[in-house]
């Protein structure tokens, strides 16, 4: 994981790092710990989603999204989470990445958007890892070559 060649010491503890379209490793190791940093809860929301307030239609019926004006001030502070949490990605994304998750409404969606276009998904890391797998193994010396 190189660092960015512009990469000043002592980074602010209360702006996140931000990223320009190179060096995703870095910045999503220092994003990480940033968001930890700032609120567990906030990263739990990145990696399984917004908590959805939910209401049941009868004693025995389904479970469906409450409307915003049936909020508990409890609801409130747990769907508040998902926003602050896709701010902070937002502010720390410069304008060359932003059209990337321009049409996410999550967090978990921007994060998601992002690792696929820098990393890849996972069926295409697995076909990356066969493919240099199988290029190690058929490795041979050539015979006019010395150790």
């Amino acid at each position: 994981m190189a660092a960015p060649p512009n990469f000043k010491e002592g980074q602010s503890t209360y702006r996140p790092p931000r990223f320009n379209g190179q060096y995703y490793s870095w910045w999503k190791t220092h994003m990480h710990d940033f968001i930890m940093a700032k609120d567990l809860e906030l990263w739990d929301i990145i990696c399984d989603g917004p908590h959805v307030p939910m209401k049941k239609l009868e004693e025995t019926g389904p479970t469906v999204p409450k409307d915003r004006k049936e909020y508990s001030d409890i609801d409130r502070k747990v769907v508040e989470k998902n926003y602050r949490a896709k701010k902070i990605l937002v502010c720390s994304i410069g304008p060359v990445e932003y059209n990337r998750f321009l049409a996410c409404d999550t967090a978990k969606e921007i994060w998601e958007a992002l690792q696929t276009a820098h990393e890849g998904t996972a069926q295409f890391k697995q076909s990356k890892i066969d493919m240099l797998t199988t290029e190690y193994e058929l490795f041979r010396m050539k015979d006019d070559e010395s150790i």
